[in-house]
Formats: structure tokens, sequence, C-alpha cells
């Protein structure tokens, strides 16, 4: 693609990188035909070919964001399904990401709207007040009902009983089950602190039957992600996480840094581009990224041991786009659950998204919805006994439409090599 940048405009290493994706692109239009929104949409504006031509247009241009760019940007999913199609290998998330930086500093939305995210980049990522916000919504139930359509999807989404807070969730030191093999330092995350502790904890068993001391560091939060992908400042609590990170690296020395949460994976795998022009974190960004793995990606490289009370049943394993996409991390989960003793099915159209992404269920709820009821409808063509998956967000996504429980890969490992059975199995 050609580009008209001015050489001011370059000076600006943020045009300059955006610059570099957008020549990437050859206008090929692969990207179009596992584009989720595109695929439900049929609307050339709702794939990445569309949206990349509205927001070269914005940033040569140097204008503000408008309303039509503003439109689709935001139904962006941000699943990065289009950078596994991409033959020419166009960097999109980093693309879309600074789109919408500039759309958040530019852009001018209904005032209903902006409410909404700013209160989005508040409160998810700090555990304690979502979790009040969880409470609030447990108690104001009954007056969903009543609620504007765009609002209904917020305690739709809301578990009925907010779960307690994790003892493990506060910062210190697990210690490991024989011989150390590993140091590790787990990322507790936000969202899912208050959503469902179980995983960290389930994590937090799994590693250190395997060998491994897990530390929670003091200061780390919050990855980022969520304010990121809303276009809002995230760097603070990148700042944050890679200063406790390396306070661990520098003392007693880390081996890894373990994300069981794909979107955050993603995130923070990313630091090292994210803050490659600051001196003072470049570097140390650059080291937290190289650490940085999945948990079934640090368990695939470890090794699990034979089940202890291996399960016959059908799971349907969904692979979080954060995951099969984000990290290019596809088939570890798959044959970890089948050597715990699973029968792991694969989820016709696997490569689509189910509608989560973040926040997007909150903000675009209608596109959301339709995504995750054709996610479910493939998942109930396989008749699994349960569903997993290595994301909070799609967890959350698909146990909203279906009634089939939906646990997290991590759970399923942790209980077939000696940990309690998943609470959501306990009917099974």
């Amino acid at each position: 693609m050609q580009t008209h940048f001015s050489l001011a405009q370059l000076a600006d290493p943020a045009i300059a990188d955006a610059d570099k994706i957008l020549r990437a692109c050859v206008h090929c239009g692969f990207c179009t035909a596992t584009c989720p929104t595109y695929v439900l949409l049929g609307d050339e504006l709702d794939s990445p070919r569309g949206r990349i031509y509205l927001i070269k247009d914005m940033l040569e241009s140097g204008r503000a964001a408008d309303e039509r760019t503003i439109k689709h940007v935001d139904r962006c999913l941000s699943c990065l399904s289009c950078m596994t199609t991409c033959p020419s290998g166009v960097h999109y998330m980093h693309l879309v990401d600074h789109a919408r930086h500039h759309i958040h500093e530019t852009g001018r939305r209904p005032l209903p709207e902006r409410l909404m995210r700013q209160a989005f980049g508040l409160i998810l990522p700090r555990p304690q007040l979502f979790r009040l916000a969880l409470v609030g919504a447990a108690i104001t139930r009954p007056l969903a009902r009543i609620m504007p359509k765009r609002l209904r999807g917020l305690w739709a989404l809301a578990p009925r009983r907010p779960a307690r807070p994790s003892a493990m969730d506060r910062p210190q030191v697990f210690a490991c089950e024989g011989p150390r093999r590993r140091r590790v330092a787990l990322m507790t995350g936000c969202a899912q602190q208050a959503l469902a502790p179980s995983i960290n904890e389930a994590t937090i068993r799994l590693l250190t039957r395997h060998g491994c001391e897990v530390v929670v560091a003091s200061g780390a939060g919050c990855c980022g992600a969520l304010t990121h992908h809303l276009g809002q400042d995230s760097l603070a609590m990148v700042k944050a996480n890679i200063t406790a990170w390396q306070r661990e690296i520098d003392t007693q020395g880390l081996d890894a840094i373990i994300i069981n949460a794909s979107g955050c994976g993603t995130t923070v795998k990313d630091y090292g581009f994210m803050l490659k022009d600051d001196a003072a974190f470049a570097r140390p960004a650059a080291t937290i990224s190289a650490l940085t793995r999945d948990i079934s990606e640090f368990m695939a490289s470890l090794g699990l041991q034979a089940p202890s009370q291996p399960q016959p049943l059908r799971v349907a394993y969904h692979s979080a786009c954060s995951l099969q996409h984000g990290q290019s991390i596809r088939t570890e989960p798959k044959t970890l659950l089948a050597d715990a003793g699973f029968t792991v099915l694969d989820v016709p159209e696997g490569h689509l998204c189910c509608g989560s992404a973040g926040t997007y269920n909150l903000l675009q709820p209608d596109i959301a919805n339709a995504l995750r009821d054709r996610k479910v409808a493939a998942i109930t063509s396989l008749t699994p006994d349960c569903i997993t998956a290595g994301n909070i967000g799609c967890i959350t996504q698909i146990a909203a439409g279906t009634p089939t429980p939906v646990v997290h890969t991590v759970e399923l490992l942790d209980w077939a090599t000696g940990g309690p059975k998943p609470q959501a199995l306990a009917s099974l």
C-alpha cells in the first residue's frame, strides 16, 4: 500500500511504525474470509482491509477521527485472526491499537459511550472495585429488565453470586513440592481475580505440584490490556508490572512469568514493543516479554505428570483468539488435555471469535451476542460434557449462552493431576 505521510509526521515513532505496517498491506483480501465482523455483517469497512483504509486516511490527514472511522474501528474485536491469515505479515494489532489511541485523543463519542468507557477503564483493572461492581449487579439484577437494551448485557455477564477474594492472590511465595525445577512469577490479573479466583488457585497448585516455586510479586497488577484496547493510557500499569517482576529477577531470579489469561499474555509479550522508545524501560520491558509464557505453553515445555485421576470426559476446546492468533499457541493446550486423559473435541469454525474480546461484549453487545450464539451452536453440535478455554473473557462469554459447564484449561489439568474437581463440574 502506498502512503503519503510527511517527513514531519514520520518523525513521530508511532506514525513511522504505522507507515511500515500500512506499506506491508497488498490489498489481497485474504483477511476478509476470516474476520468475524465481515463474516457476520458483510461490510467491507468491517473487514481488516476496510479498516486499514480508514485508519490510513485518518492518520495521513492528521484530522480528528470522524464518526464513520470510529464506528468501524470500534467494531473491530482485535481477535487478530487477520494476522494469522495475512500472507504479507501485516501487523494489524499495532496499527489498530495506534488508531484506537488516536480516536480516544481526537474523536467525539456520545456522552453515554464516553462515560461507559471511562467507567470500564477505571473499574475493570482494579479487582476490589470490580468486585464491588459485581456485588452491586447481583443486588440490582431484578432491575436489569427495565434498563436500556445497551446496558442489559452488564447484568447478563455478571455472576449471580460473586466469588469471594482468594488469599492466594496476595503477594507471597508458594513453595514447590519436591525438588525445585523452576522459579516463576504468576500474574494474578485483575478481572479474573473477581470473576474466577479458582483459576489462579488451580494454576498455583498445578505449578507447585510440578516442582515450581511460584511468586506473586508485590506491586504487579493489571497487565494494561483492557485500558490499552480502549485507547486509554495503560503505561503506568505496564511499568508497575515491569518494576515488580524486574525486582524479582534481580533478587532471586525468574525462569518465567506465567500468564493464565491469554488476553493478558498477548499484551505482556508486547511490552517490549510498547516501551521500545522509553530509555529507562526499553531493556527491562524486552526482558519481561521474553520471559512471558502462557500456562499451557509453559506446562507443555515442563511436561505434565501422569494423571492420578483421569476422567473420561468429552471436552470441547475453545481456542481463545488471543492464544491462537495473538501468541500462535494452538496445539499445546489440546495435547496437555489429551495427556491428562480427556477426549478433546475441536470446535468447528474454531478460528472465529466468541465475541468476548475484552470489553467488546459490553460495548458492542449485538455483534458480540451474535458471535457468541454462533460459537455456542458450533460447540453444541459436538455434545461435549464440558467446554474449556484459556481466557477468562471467553469463559464468561460462552457460559452466558449455554448450560454446558465452562472451565479454564488449567482447572482440568489441576484436577487430573491431583487437584480438586472444578466447582462448575460438580453435577458431572
